[in-house]
């Protein structure tokens, strides 16, 4: 064993049992996180600040070279630590100082993944959390490098109906507008997250997002069992949380955060979405449908060629085009800050790109 070795034993093993506890939610964005989340930050013994959603940066990462060589992992520090100053809703009352950060982790092993979680895991002591939870779902395809890094951690499976979520993905510019492109989405994502809960059964709490509308208080404290904090009331006071008031205000898609969830409207999908849209959605998500107890609409057996999904990808690419010109129009904040985030990572592509 090298000094190095040795280090990173020490570091590790003494280190992480006086942490808070690690958590990633999974599998895929608009299922009705940040209502989960937002009431968990109610507790003072759990913390989970808004997302970076590492998966827009991991393309970049080939770029840095050779991890093992200091000076290229320190760039990715800084560059990782720009990223959450980038984004579009700030983490509060933390600064990172990128060379204590490069200090604290560089004997251990590299990974984007591990200055990410150094960051969350610093947020989360300032906050005296006992647990920390990153709700960057699409992280889920990295969940067997983030078991390596961090054994202890946890995962919460939060399930939508597939026809809701896909009616509100065609809504979001973080996503296609198209519900073929979409259904297919909701199903990649459910297969990775069903990998995990076959490989760590019981590191792993499902939850459906429509037994949550139907009793908010018997979720949380399903979900607070499983992180081994304590259920409060004020989870359920939604409407005095400073932070749900704030993202209400940013953005469009979260302007319902601040109020209670509406029952009534897990059917809302039947008026958002045509038969023929619905067909192609069970016909994709059929088998993980029946999993969940989700009743079918249809027969279920639309045909799918790939001239249609390569049509539906060229079409979903005008929309997003038109969408950003629409949301300048209706909403200059939230325009503001998602373009200064995809123009942060822009110009990270260019210069690493020109570095190497």
């Amino acid at each position: 064993m090298t000094v190095r070795d040795e280090i990173q034993e020490n570091t590790t093993s003494d280190h992480d049992t006086k942490r808070p506890r690690p958590v990633l939610m999974i599998p895929l964005r608009r299922c009705g996180s940040h209502a989960l989340r937002l009431r968990l930050n109610n507790s003072p013994e759990f913390y989970s600040p808004y997302p970076l959603h590492i998966v827009d940066f991991m393309p970049l990462v080939p770029l840095y070279g050779d991890l093992e060589n200091d000076e290229n992992y320190f760039r990715l520090v800084v560059d990782l630590i720009g990223l959450q100053s980038a984004s579009m809703v700030k983490w509060r009352d933390i600064v990172f100082d990128p060379v204590d950060i490069f200090e604290s982790i560089r004997y251990q092993t590299r990974s984007v993944h591990r200055i990410l979680w150094e960051l969350l895991l610093r947020a989360g002591e300032q906050h005296h959390a006992t647990v920390v939870m990153d709700k960057s779902l699409d992280s889920v395809q990295y969940a067997k490098e983030l078991m390596v890094l961090f054994p202890n951690m946890l995962f919460l499976n939060v399930v939508r109906d597939p026809r809701a979520q896909v009616a509100s993905m065609n809504r979001a510019i973080i996503h296609d507008y198209d519900s073929t492109l979409n259904a297919m989405a909701w199903a990649n994502a459910h297969r990775l997250a069903r990998e995990i809960i076959t490989l760590y059964p019981e590191r792993t709490l499902t939850i459906r997002y429509e037994d949550f509308l139907l009793n908010q208080e018997a979720v949380l404290r399903r979900i607070c069992q499983f992180f081994e904090i304590k259920f409060i009331p004020a989870m359920l006071d939604v409407e005095h949380s400073n932070e749900a008031q704030q993202i209400a205000q940013l953005s469009a898609l979260w302007e319902s955060n601040c109020f209670p969830p509406l029952l009534a409207n897990k059917d809302k999908f039947k008026q958002q979405l045509s038969l023929d849209e619905i067909e192609v959605i069970e016909t994709v998500c059929k088998d993980y449908m029946h999993l969940y107890s989700y009743e079918l609409m249809t027969p279920a057996c639309a045909e799918l060629n790939n001239d249609d999904l390569m049509k539906a990808k060229e079409e979903s690419g005008k929309k997003r085009e038109l969408a950003w010109v629409t949301l300048k129009n209706n909403n200059f904040k939230d325009y503001v800050l998602r373009r200064f985030r995809a123009d942060y990572l822009q110009n990270l592509s260019q210069r690493l790109s020109a570095q190497a």
